[in-house]
């Protein structure tokens, strides 16, 4: 399980990335949907600021 921190610069790579269509922009930042979210951790690498972390 992922999530976004308020690192995030709302740059939007990381929905790019996402084979599962699993991130959407929030109103703080973007938002990782758990029920989506197919761990595979390519917004991991997408991110430029290194706010996705792993819970």
């Amino acid at each position: 399980m992922y999530t976004i921190e308020s690192d995030c610069i709302s740059c939007g790579s990381c929905a790019d990335s996402c084979p599962a269509g699993a991130i959407s922009e929030g109103d703080q930042h973007y938002e990782i949907d758990p029920d989506k979210c197919l761990s595979c951790g390519t917004c991991v690498d997408a991110c430029p600021t290194g706010a996705i972390v792993e819970k």
